[in-house]
């Protein structure tokens, strides 16, 4: 899973040294205006713009931002780095000339990947077992909906993986290390200072052993004294294999941690602290962290949806996931959660062999029950074939003094009322990664052939602000392998402002359909719980889309998640995108706009050259 958004550029190189990108433009022509892209080992997810003008180099580097842009220092933000170099070849900004020729590589030559990279795919799954205990789909999806947010956190710890890392060994030891076997100039390790927390390099000079401090600024950075910065100890140690950047010589050779392969690195947290470094989170979010991930869940993070219990609660299935619940195992609390004609939805709590745990009960009201059983039942029917993480789960059902559908919590409540209640601490970003998990619940369930029929921000339900899931399957309808869409007989009471046209005029529903709804949904979320069509009526709404015209984007919407919307709603279902290219949109925005992990801060001084 590639996620760098420079990957499919034909004139970026990948982790190439300034020596190499210079070789490149040499080969090329060294003509004015002459220029390629390279990764940046300074800053995570930065690049480097290497451009040539009057037979000299020049070399940008390109930050990403906390909000997720990028930009040369001085100039303009852009969302991608393709849009800056578009922006550059149109107007030089304070570059030495406009980006006039891309520097392209050959048809053989593969995009070169970091150290990082080629290791990024195992961490990132050793880290999601070690922390959430993820095993299969629940994990795949935990890195497909949180990539961004993991790698950065696995970044920090990466060194771990890295042969020349030692890890906790005295200023002693790692002497006895460097004198065994050869000693070229240049050998080096990296070892664990002290309890602090900080590090030291020590390397090979002359038949001598010099040792030096890696020092952390407050802002979290890694550098040697006076030098350059860098996000990561991985980092910095690529750069002093180039330039000695005050060492006594540039590093060479590292001197091998035979016990470092196969590591399973430390989490965040620990490296950072000593200890596991937890803040216990706000008392109204720690009720749904697992113990293991409170144990683990680093200072300052936010949390991410595998924190919660509710992400993946079924390790042992027949200890939860029982289709007929006894009475005296259900306690039903008076607060209610919502109601509706088939009755009410209340708290309650559900005892099981491994404790207790918070569920929504929807209960039966006893004068409709003729009436809505049969749609309650088939509800259940569908909702127990369901196991995805972003999809409210139904526990089993209890038939007793009414008959009660039992599903997992969902405490936050529903999505437009969180987040019309919340539009100071919500951001958009915060509103992009709750709907890519709805993209993403919603693949789901095209890939299982159902059709949903009521999506709407009403029926995303939050765990926490960070998490969703879809809930109300009541209209929900499972078609055969076969079968592209569902006709309903009769229209019924239909929440006609979230379908598509072909619902309303030919009873048509179909995946597609439901991915008119997810845009519709979209606009909700991103107007922080608006009502969508205003005060339009049914008829009106119809006669709307049929005159081509769509709502406007809510106010700051993102424009890439307003085109998403908007391709959401073409009219034609056959030309509408299946939920695999929506989720794919969402996701490429989601993690192009993710938000560096918050720098932990730990700093000292230099340690004497010997």
């Amino acid at each position: 899973m590639s996620t760098d958004p420079a990957g499919e550029l034909p004139f970026y190189y990948g982790s190439i040294s300034r020596t190499d990108a210079e070789q490149q433009l040499k080969l090329a022509g060294m003509v004015d205006g002459l220029f390629l892209l390279r990764q940046c080992l300074r800053s995570l997810g930065g690049y480097v713009l290497s451009i040539v003008w009057n037979l000299e180099f020049h070399h940008y580097s390109v930050e990403k931002q906390l909000n997720g842009t990028y930009c040369i220092a001085g100039g303009k933000p852009h969302c991608g780095p393709a849009e800056l170099c578009e922006f550059y070849s149109k107007d030089p900004d304070g570059l030495v000339c406009t980006l006039r020729k891309p520097c392209l590589r050959s048809p053989d030559m593969l995009v070169k990947p970091g150290v990082f990279d080629s290791l990024r795919e195992n961490m990132l799954r050793e880290y999601v077992k070690q922390t959430w205990n993820l095993e299969g789909d629940a994990m795949e999806q935990a890195i497909i909906s949180q990539a961004p947010q993991l790698e950065k956190l696995i970044a920090t710890t990466a060194h771990e993986k890295m042969p020349w890392y030692h890890g906790k060994i005295s200023r002693q030891e790692g002497e006895r290390r460097l004198y065994s076997g050869v000693q070229p100039d240049g050998k080096f390790l990296v070892r664990d200072r002290d309890e602090s927390g900080t590090f030291a390099l020590s390397m090979m000079y002359g038949k001598t052993v010099y040792h030096y401090q890696i020092l952390q600024d407050k802002s979290g950075k890694f550098s040697m004294p006076e030098g350059t910065k860098f996000d990561t100890i991985w980092q910095l140690v690529e750069y002093l294999k180039m330039k000695n950047d005050g060492l006594v010589v540039v590093l060479g050779e590292a001197c091998v941690n035979s016990k470092a392969a196969g590591k399973t690195p430390n989490l965040p947290s620990a490296r950072r602290h000593g200890t596991n470094g937890y803040t216990p989170p706000p008392k109204a979010a720690a009720s749904a962290l697992s113990p293991a991930a409170m144990a683990s869940l680093p200072p300052d993070r936010d949390l991410l949806p595998m924190d919660c219990d509710g992400f993946n609660p079924y390790h042992n299935p027949n200890d939860v996931k029982r289709f007929n619940i006894k009475r005296n195992l259900l306690l039903i609390d008076e607060l209610e959660l919502g109601s509706g004609n088939f009755g009410c939805v209340r708290k309650g709590v559900l005892k099981t062999d491994s404790g207790q745990i918070d569920v929504a009960i929807k209960v039966l009201k006893s004068d409709n029950e003729k009436l809505v059983k049969e749609e309650m039942m088939r509800e259940a029917e569908i909702m127990h074939q369901l196991d995805n993480p972003f999809i409210v789960r139904m526990l089993g059902l209890c038939n007793a003094e009414n008959l009660m559908l039992v599903m997992e919590m969902a405490s936050a409540g529903p999505l437009n009322k969180f987040l019309s209640s919340n539009k100071d601490s919500v951001t958009m970003e915060n509103i992009v990664g709750l709907m890519h998990q709805v993209s993403m619940g919603m693949k789901y369930l095209e890939d299982k052939n159902f059709v949903h029929r009521d999506l709407a921000a009403r029926n995303v339900l939050l765990v926490n602000k960070q998490f969703a899931k879809i809930s109300d399957f009541g209209l929900s309808k499972a078609l055969g392998a076969d079968d592209n869409y569902y006709k309903a007989r009769t229209a019924g009471k239909w929440p006609l402002k979230w379908y598509a046209p072909e619902c309303i005029k030919f009873h048509k529903f179909s995946s597609k359909s439901d991915v008119w709804s997810f845009g519709v949904t979209m606009w909700e979320a991103f107007s922080y719980g608006g009502k969508p069509y205003k005060k339009m009526k049914g008829t009106e709404v119809m006669n709307f889309l049929m005159d081509g015209h769509r709502m406007d984007s809510p106010a700051g919407c993102p424009e890439r998640m307003y085109s998403v919307m908007n391709e959401c709603w073409i009219y034609s279902h056959e030309e509408r995108p299946d939920f695999m290219k929506v989720e794919e949109s969402m996701r490429s925005y989601h993690y192009s706009i993710s938000k560096k992990a918050k720098p932990e801060a730990t700093a000292g001084a230099a340690e004497p050259i010997k």
